[in-house]
């Protein structure tokens, strides 16, 4: 039981460091806010999970996505996460909106 509680912690302490690093990626695209959520606990067992990628929903409001259509908005996300869109996530669901269209 030990065991299990202290990967779970490790785990736990991982996935606050992806965040973290999401953040920082995203501090390119200068939002006004940005929410980033975790849901990697809901596919375990999912071959993004054993991989070690994790499952992110994110809601992120920036100047920069004023004028630009969706797609765009997903590839200058993309482009931002870079190489973490490899290793850190499995897979991200995204909300990309203008500060007009809140």
């Amino acid at each position: 039981m030990v065991e299990h509680y202290g990967q779970a912690v490790s785990q736990g302490v991982r996935r606050m460091n992806v965040i973290r690093k999401i953040e920082q990626h995203l501090a390119t695209l200068q939002p006004e806010s940005l929410e980033i959520a975790d849901e990697s606990s809901q596919h375990i067992g999912h071959e993004g999970a054993r991989s070690g990628g994790g499952h992110y929903q994110l809601l992120i409001v920036s100047p920069r996505f004023a004028g630009k259509p969706l797609q765009q908005r997903h590839r200058m996300i993309y482009e931002a996460l870079g190489a973490m869109m490899k290793n850190e996530i499995h897979a991200i669901a995204i909300r990309a909106y203008a500060p007009d269209e809140i």
